[in-house]
């Protein structure tokens, strides 16, 4: 299996695991809780290690990457490196998750919860603009495909906090999600490595 290749498996991976214990965690609803809060609980270490073999898959697939775009490769890998954080700091408890936490968002941020979201914030720069890098450098309707995911990763930006926010996150997610295994597919044809 090449190195890019990882890029294939890494996407589907995060959400199959994601789906699986958001469909079967007690109290987890996915019309109001990310998938970074099932890293809490009991069971949290599931969701943890799926961050980081996750994460870690697309660092390993951004270094395959690299023989076909530098930048598009770089932004590939900081996604994985603010996946990987985001496993080894997890979000603060809240909004009834994991079950008997109070039902509001959390007053103030611990360190563990802050630095959460700044791994959440670095995954998502990396992978927007890998987007735009590879939107510039592949050709077809893939070029398309990668400049409109590009665009709908940033809209749900505009709602965190809210309901809706959440609700489109996950489809925007699964979406950019679909848009890195086909890049990665599309890479790993032998005559992308020219």
């Amino acid at each position: 299996m090449s190195r890019i290749a990882c890029g294939v498996v890494a996407g589907p991976l995060y959400l199959v695991v994601g789906y699986a214990q958001a469909f079967t965690r007690e109290g987890f609803d996915l019309s109001r809780h990310p998938f970074s809060m099932l890293s809490l609980g009991s069971l949290g270490w599931i969701q943890i290690a799926n961050f980081i073999v996750s994460g870690a898959l697309f660092v390993i697939a951004a270094t395959g990457m690299a023989r076909f775009s530098k930048w598009g490769a770089r932004l590939i890998g900081l996604m994985g490196v603010g996946m990987i954080l985001g496993g080894v700091f997890v979000a603060d408890p809240a909004l009834g998750f994991p079950v008997g936490t109070p039902d509001a968002p959390p007053t103030s941020l611990s360190w563990h919860g802050l630095l959460h979201a700044v791994a959440f914030g670095l995954a998502m720069i990396g992978w927007i603009g890998a987007c735009f890098v590879f939107a510039r450098r592949l050709g077809g309707w893939l070029a398309v495909v990668s400049a409109l995911t590009g665009v709908l990763l940033v809209v749900p930006m505009a709602f965190l906090g809210n309901p809706s926010g959440t609700v489109l996150l996950y489809v925007v997610a699964t979406i950019g999600w679909t848009w890195t295994s086909l890049v990665s597919l599309r890479l790993n044809r032998p005559a992308c490595s020219n």
